[in-house]
């Protein structure tokens, strides 16, 4: 009788599978996520749940022959010996990698290696429990053929959330439609010390613009339900205080007080997790004495308890190893795991700091069973709440009409358009004439693929960017000749003509210049374990910024100076275009050169951009979302320092050479008529400040009109001033425009000496105007009472 039993319940098996996996209430997709979770749960090993946090690195984890893509040796091994739950830059193609345009996978393939993962996953695995894909898409998915658009110290120079909402739909797409399910961004840092090497990666300076472009990027990543089609879940990065390190060191300590982090460093990731985001990730460094990766203060009380993060945290690679390693807070590996796992860090980017040492953790009582059950539940809620259970697969045939198309174009060079910074346009030189008879395109960024791309960038195949040069050669006449000389490199001093580049503009009507920096990893480059790339004084490549490529000065390097007063020398009208990860010193460029146009990173389109911004087909309003110094011995320079005003120093003003929220247009802009509304009422008030802006040039553009505001008298120091709303607008030439917005307490609230949040009572004076320092309209208002 047993044997019959056993019988026909293995016929029923084969008969109906679908029936079988019902018995399983996990896989019942019916069910609440909660019990689902919970039944899985109940039913996983303790070396499984381990597992289930190990995030490894993914782009070993397939094998490519010709266009064959199956899964590898050691994806079926990490799964056996550790029970891996998750994978991290699975499609990622760079130097670091090794992943090139032949031995790495075009979008087809790409999706046909995650299928292959996700169906060894599922289908020769105890519990079938599918991995979660974790790809690198800060500025467009890390993967060959994704569409590159700029870094995000463009993507904030837009001052357009709403542009950049669409890119992050746009980025969310292609990443889904290939496999991917979480994409590591928005970098959320505060960006106070540009020689610091990822400021490219950052929104800049100022928390309210961070928080508007970090909550942008959540909604384009995750649309309106987790596990929506063609959206993904977004990691907040680095939580927290990042990127004011000592010194511009990466990855090192910081200096500042719980105040400080409450006020301007932890507003932006409030805003974010306030919008839904999934995951957050660990900052390498530590606050006050704390590694972040180990500190439940931050993870716990702040993330959690105020902020209300749900979703769960990951460590960047290999932080949780720094405990017992660079920081030396755990005198082995498995005390490292359980200061990390019970500080709230839920997932290890690495699979070498959990695994076998949490492993041993749990068996020698260094963690509790429940604080690990805690964690794997966050990782498998997520997992339920992405569809992964139900929907482990893409369509491999959908990913042409996703990936790389005309439209995803289109919108990369939108973003790269509004991102373009008019620094200085004196005589009105610029927009040139497109019916210039001859025109000397010079410099080491004119036409350099991937110096334009900035950092986390995949290898581009043939012609895909648009460098200036291209994009120059398709706006002028057909009649205008184009010489091109690349004068110098960016940092090799050792093949510079600059007698060549003198000659080309001596017989050129006007010149376009193209200088600044790079990001660009090379083979020759050795990196780190975390990804961060190795300075090496034997190798001079172009790199000069990205991670890893911290600066003492921020002059630009090589023969790049030498150069522009060359050129500058020829008595041509010159054009200056920065192409750059970061403010570098402009002040000769300033003084000298007529015209000087920003561009930061503009990604695959920007050469197309920037010729449009040159040639008069599109009026530029970037505003710059960081301060450009004059000197690093002004660091900081940030806008909106604490009281008191700073005084100048012996040598130069204390002022930036360009100011946060800078930037100029082809049109002119009067602003009037401003009108401030309070009301107050029960325990909140409504403060209305409205205002005109009139065009007065022949061209309609867009006008970045913003708000702030001085506490006049607090409880405790506050900034000279601070950003609190802003707004691009079109403007039709010889219109007007009005704007309005609306402040409430949220806007005004300071961290008082009660270690409480507070808005008080008193006056608070408004400044209106086109940037930090060009402030066209004033205005105040009074609370009667504390909120």
């Amino acid at each position: 009788m047993k044997v019959r039993i056993l019988l026909l319940t293995a016929m029923t098996s084969l008969l109906c599978p679908q029936l079988q996996a019902q018995q399983f209430p996990y896989k019942n997709s019916t069910l609440p996520t909660e019990k689902r979770v919970n039944d899985l749960l109940g039913r996983m090993t303790v070396e499984e749940k381990v597992g289930q946090l190990s995030k490894l690195l993914g782009w070993d984890m397939y094998s490519k022959n010709g266009k064959q893509v199956t899964i590898s040796d050691k994806l079926r091994k990490a799964v056996k010996e550790q029970h891996i739950g998750l994978l991290w830059a699975t499609l990622r193609a760079d130097p670091w990698t090794q992943k090139t345009l032949l031995n790495g996978l075009n979008p087809v393939e790409a999706a046909r290696a995650t299928n292959a993962i996700q169906r060894y996953m599922v289908d020769s695995t105890r519990l079938g429990i599918p991995l979660l894909l974790s790809e690198e898409a800060p500025h467009g998915h890390m993967a060959i053929g994704a569409t590159v658009f700029p870094t995000a110290i463009g993507q904030a120079s837009t001052w357009n959330p709403r542009l950049i909402q669409d890119m992050a739909s746009t980025i969310a797409m292609e990443t889904y439609a290939v496999g991917g399910k979480n994409g590591y961004g928005p970098v959320l840092d505060l960006a106070r010390d540009p020689r610091w090497s990822r400021t490219e990666e950052t929104y800049g300076e100022d928390p309210y613009l961070i928080g508007q472009m970090g909550t942008a990027m959540i909604r384009g990543f995750q649309g309106d339900k987790l596990g929506d089609r063609d959206k993904i879940i977004g990691t907040l990065k680095h939580f927290v205080a990042y990127a004011a390190p000592d010194g511009g060191h990466n990855g090192e300590s910081v200096s500042f007080g719980e105040r400080s982090l409450r006020q301007y460093f932890l507003p932006p990731f409030e805003r974010a997790v306030k919008s839904g985001a999934g995951s957050v990730m660990t900052a390498y460094n530590s606050i006050d004495g704390i590694p972040c990766s180990a500190n439940p203060w931050l993870l716990k009380d702040i993330l959690r308890k105020d902020l209300g993060f749900s979703g769960f945290v990951v460590s960047d690679l290999l932080s949780i190893s720094g405990l017992n390693g660079g920081h030396a807070t755990a005198a082995t590996a498995e005390e490292a795991a359980s200061q990390s796992i019970h500080a709230g860090l839920d997932v290890d980017l690495s699979g070498t700091g959990y695994g076998p040492n949490l492993l041993k953790a749990v068996q020698q009582g260094l963690v509790e069973p429940a604080v690990l059950d805690t964690a794997v539940a966050r990782v498998l809620r997520m997992k339920f709440n992405l569809g992964l259970f139900d929907r482990p697969y893409v369509d491999e045939k959908l990913v042409a009409q996703k990936v790389a198309t005309v439209q995803n174009k289109t919108v990369a060079r939108q973003v790269a358009r509004e991102s373009i910074v008019l620094l200085k346009n004196d005589q009105h030189i610029l927009p040139l004439s497109k019916s210039l008879k001859r025109i000397a395109v010079i410099g080491p960024n004119a036409d350099n693929t991937y110096n334009q791309l900035g950092d986390y960038t995949a290898p581009q195949a043939e012609g895909k960017v648009q460098t200036l040069l291209t994009g120059i050669r398709a706006a002028v006449d057909k009649n205008t000749k184009i010489d091109y000389v690349k004068g110098c490199a960016i940092r090799d001093t050792s093949n510079s003509d600059i007698a060549a580049a003198v000659a080309a503009a001596e017989q050129a009507d006007a010149v376009v210049l193209v200088l600044g920096g790079s990001s660009a990893r090379d083979f020759k480059t050795s990196y780190q374990a975390t990804g961060a790339a190795n300075v090496d004084p034997n190798t001079v490549s172009d790199m000069e910024s990205g991670e890893g490529f911290d600066r003492v000065s921020l002059d630009m390097m090589g023969d790049q100076i030498k150069l522009l007063k060359a050129i500058q020398a020829t008595g041509k009208p010159v054009v200056l275009v920065t192409i750059m990860g970061r403010p570098l010193n402009l002040n000769w460029a300033v003084e000298h050169v007529p015209a000087i146009v920003n561009a930061w990173y503009p990604g695959q389109e920007g050469g197309l951009a920037i010729a449009d911004v040159l040639f008069g087909d599109y009026n530029p309003a970037g505003r710059l979302p960081i301060s450009v110094p004059r000197s690093v011995g002004q660091l900081p320079v940030h806008y909106n320092h604490t009281k008191p005003k700073h005084h100048d120093y012996v040598e130069m003003s204390a002022k930036p050479l360009y100011a946060f929220g800078y930037g100029l247009s082809y049109s002119s802009f009067d602003y009037s008529n401003l009108q401030v509304n309070l009301k107050e009422n029960g325990d909140d008030f409504l403060c209305t400040v409205s205002f005109d802006v009139a065009n007065k040039g022949k061209l309609a553009g867009d006008e970045v009109a913003q708000l702030y505001v001085v506490d006049e008298v607090s409880s405790v120091v506050t900034p000279v001033m601070q950003l609190k709303r802003f707004e691009r607008k079109n403007i039709a030439a010889g219109t007007t425009a009005s704007y309005s917005f609306q402040l409430s307490k949220e806007d005004l609230k300071l961290w008082s000496t009660s270690n409480a949040w507070k808005t008080e009572k008193g006056k608070f004076k408004f400044l209106v105007g086109a940037s930090s320092d060009d402030i066209r309209l004033k205005g105040e208002m009074e609370l009667t009472r504390d909120y």
